[in-house]
Parts: structure tokens; sequence; C-alpha cells
């Protein structure tokens, strides 16, 4: 009942804005990074130039975190969500509850540059704008590339003993796609296995990725599962490539982010223009810069530091989504009764 009060709440909150600007307004429900440094100030600024609108960006935390958000106050029929971003390991959840509103490219133009590979199922709604590779980041000042694992195996070696940070993935879209790259490597039969193997090489797990690499950066761990653009973020914004990307064995996981109109809404139309604005090779072309994520526009330039430093696993590995919907609550229940219950 608790819960179900601070949903109607924030929601009531979110109607007095409304009220009080007297526009349209479109919320757009995200994971608190793409607000805190990712292009959520440009495109507020570029989309209520453009609709004279209040756009609003309304976040729980994370991904995973912010999707059951919404879920939430869908129960008790009290969501202003008109627009919610994912990653794509979440589409089983929002197939299950037919959370989005089907779109196709007379809807949303932009989608014309999107590559085919990165398409889904036009009535799941889910609309990619950026993707990229978990991978492995190292801190070059205590490891040399001569010292790195060359595969997920080899983090069992006594060498690596408490170097490893990763993320937990009952919490995190990173760590989740963490434990499917294990799952995909290493089989249903085995994965937990190797996740008893690394119980001497795992310093901590965290909550999300913010933890992770704060860990990294203030020289308390080593190592960590994080993206393939680590370098080249580096090379843009600390004036170092201290921390490293690298693709064990060539491999990594590959991971999309998408958007989709919520069902509820009542701003259809002005939701597909936030879609296309975002899919726009103006905006794409913020993300690497922003995200620290590859555009999906084709048209989007990227940076020369992405042209030098950027990781493209050699064999990327991702699980079929219909196996991921399928096995993912058996898969971490059993990673939580493995690895957090031992």
């Amino acid at each position: 009942m608790f819960d179900k009060l601070v949903v109607l709440f924030v929601v009531a909150l979110l109607a007095l804005v409304v009220i009080g600007t007297g526009k349209e307004q479109l919320v757009v429900y995200t994971y608190e990074s793409f607000v805190s440094w990712g292009p959520a100030a440009v495109l507020e600024e570029v989309f209520e130039a453009q609709y004279d609108c209040d756009l609003q960006f309304v976040t729980a935390g994370g991904a995973k975190a912010t999707l059951s958000r919404l879920l939430a106050e869908r129960d008790v029929s009290a969501t202003n969500a008109d627009l919610f971003m994912a990653e794509v390991n979440e589409i089983p959840r929002i197939v299950k509850y037919d959370l989005f509103l089907p779109v196709t490219k007379d809807d949303i133009p932009n989608l014309a540059y999107i590559p085919e590979e990165l398409l889904f199922d036009p009535d799941v709604g889910f609309v990619p704008y950026e993707y990229g590779y978990i991978s492995l980041t190292y801190d070059s000042q205590v490891l040399s590339e001569d010292e790195l694992p060359q595969s997920l195996d080899q983090l069992t070696d006594p060498r690596y003993a408490r170097m490893l940070v990763c993320q937990d993935p009952r919490t995190s879209s990173t760590g989740f796609s963490f434990l499917l790259w294990t799952i995909a490597q290493f089989g249903e039969e085995k994965y937990l296995d190797f996740w008893r193997s690394i119980d001497r090489t795992l310093l901590t797990i965290t909550r999300g990725w913010t933890e992770a690499w704060t860990m990294l950066s203030h020289g308390e761990a080593p190592l960590i599962v994080s993206f393939s653009t680590d370098t080249a973020y580096g090379a843009m914004y600390e004036d170092s490539i201290d921390y490293r990307a690298f693709a064990p064995g060539g491999q990594g996981y590959r991971t999309v982010f998408g958007i989709g109109i919520v069902k509820e809404t009542d701003q259809p139309e002005l939701a597909k223009a936030f879609i296309d604005l975002l899919l726009s090779k103006e905006i794409q072309e913020q993300l690497p810069r922003t995200e620290i994520m590859i555009p999906a526009n084709l048209q989007a330039e990227l940076p020369p530091e992405y042209d030098e430093y950027l990781i493209i696993p050699e064999n990327p590995l991702m699980l079929p989504l219909d196996l991921v919907g399928d096995r993912m609550d058996t898969w971490l229940h059993d990673w939580e009764r493995a690895i957090v219950g031992k």
C-alpha cells in the first residue's frame, strides 16, 4: 500500500507541473546517466524549441529500476510516462507487459537510417538509438597488456585475486549483460561453475556501473566489467588512456539501447516526433560524446577518438531474446542463490 501511495504522489506532482506551465507535456522515463551526463539537456532545448512543449525526463536510477517504477505505476493506472528508454534485454518484459505502441518508418522517418541488424519486430515498438559492447576495462598503470586475461576462463588465475569488479545483474543492465555473456560462453550447465571459480578474483559486486567505474578511477580496482568505448572516452575527456578497454579472446557482449512509446500516452504524435529527433544525425552525433556509445544512425559521424580507440570485438556474443525471456528469472534466481546466498 505504501508503494502505491508513493507512486500516486509522484504522478500528482507531475500533473502539477503540467498545470503550472500550461503547455503540452511529454514525459520520458529513462536511466539516470542519460540525464546526468547524456544528451538529455540538448534534446530538451532542441525539442522544446521545435514543438513549444514541456519535455520532462524522469528517472528512478538505472534502466531496470526505472522500468520497475513504470510497471508499478501501470498497476495502479497512474503513470504519466509517454516514452520509456530501455536496454535490449528488457524486450521480454516489454513484450510480456504489452508496454509499447508499434511504430513504422512512416511514423519515424529517421528509422530509414538504422541498419537492419539493429531493428526488431516493429510490433514490439522498441526503436534502437545506440549500441555498444560489454567488455573489460583495466588500469594500465597496474596491469600491462601482457598480463591481461586472454579469455574469461583465465580470470580464475590466482594472479587476478581481488582485482575484478562486476555489477549486480539484478540491478544493473551492464551486470545482466555480463551474466548473459557468461551463459553464452559457458552454457547453462556450466556458467555457475565459472562464477564460483572467480570467487577469489572478485573484489566486489556493485549495484551499478557508476560505482564500478568510480572504484577503477579512484585506484581501488584495476579491472572492471564495462564498455568497449572506455579508451575512447579517456582520450576525449580524461586527457589520458590509462583506463583501457579490451575484448578477452576477441569476445564481448552486444548491447542495444532503444526507446518506445508507452501505450497509455495521450501524446502519440509528439512522442513519435521525439523519437525521430533522437534518431536524427544532429542528436546521434552527440551520443558518442555523452552516452559514450555507438550511434544507431548510419549517417552519424564518429569522433576521431573512436576511429583510433574504439574496440569492436571480433566475436561478439548475444543470446536470442526469446531464450533470455524464457530463462531470465531462472538464471537470476540461480545466480543469486549460488553467488549472493553462498
